[in-house]
């Protein structure tokens, strides 16, 4: 089975290798497949394995110091999972969950390692996504001290749609469908502002929500309404 660029979220590690590299990663490990609710990693567990998602997408969700759940991030086919265990032998930081059916390569320490000597270029592209999710979470701490509500989801789905988006008939379709109470944690807002806002940019023809995906109609206006205009 032959897999393009074309095929992986572009900001993925498989939307960035070269085809040779991403060819030889999707070859390693193990398939395995997880259903709705399933864990995939567990927050505090020793184990060091890596998961590379080929389909569906995940939750990243952590224990704060309240002991509530915290949503961190989702995390997408063409993405990797745990790999920040396999690199440094720390306890899991976050525990990932599969929202629906998935399907990944699970891949043992070891294996991981002999790769990123083998292949340098995919050491580079691992540690560029490991510091573009370092920037998403220093940039959303920011979003919550600096941004009013609104803006903040209107930088999520912006965020969302330039590293998870298809070019679709319509606009720009997010294909992982985040629940309003996962916004919410995700932007650090009530679920009421959050439904609020999503119903204020479909009105203003910004944002269309379907049973499994959102699609963001005008990413340029969406932007302005993110004060990112900006940094296009």
């Amino acid at each position: 089975m032959s897999h393009n660029s074309e095929d992986w979220p572009a900001r993925s590690l498989l939307g960035v290798l070269p085809p040779v590299a991403r060819q030889e990663l999707l070859g390693l490990g193990v398939e395995t497949r997880f259903e709705a609710g399933e864990v995939l990693l567990s927050e505090g567990a020793r184990d060091r394995h890596v998961l590379l998602l080929l389909s569906g997408f995940a939750k990243v969700t952590a224990t704060v110091e309240n002991g509530e759940t915290s949503l961190l991030a989702v995390r997408v086919g063409g993405d990797t999972v745990g790999e920040m265990a396999a690199m440094d032998g720390a306890p899991r930081s976050a525990t990932v969950t599969a929202c629906g059916s998935m399907t990944a390569r699970l891949m043992q320490q070891g294996i991981l390692h002999g790769l990123l000597m083998r292949r340098p270029e995919v050491a580079m592209a691992l540690t560029g996504i490991v510091s573009d999710r370092l920037r998403w979470a220093n940039r959303r701490r920011l979003d919550f001290r600096g941004y009013p509500a609104k803006v903040r989801l209107a930088r999520l789905l912006v965020e969302l749609a330039t590293a998870y988006g298809r070019t679709g008939d319509s606009g720009v379709v997010i294909g992982c469908r985040l629940t309003q109470p996962e916004m919410a944690a995700l932007t650090g807002a009530a679920e009421t502002t959050i439904h609020k806002g999503l119903r204020e940019l479909r009105e203003d023809g910004l944002l269309e929500t379907g049973y499994r995906s959102t699609t963001i109609c005008d990413l340029p206006r969406l932007r302005q309404v993110a004060d990112l205009a900006h940094e296009e």
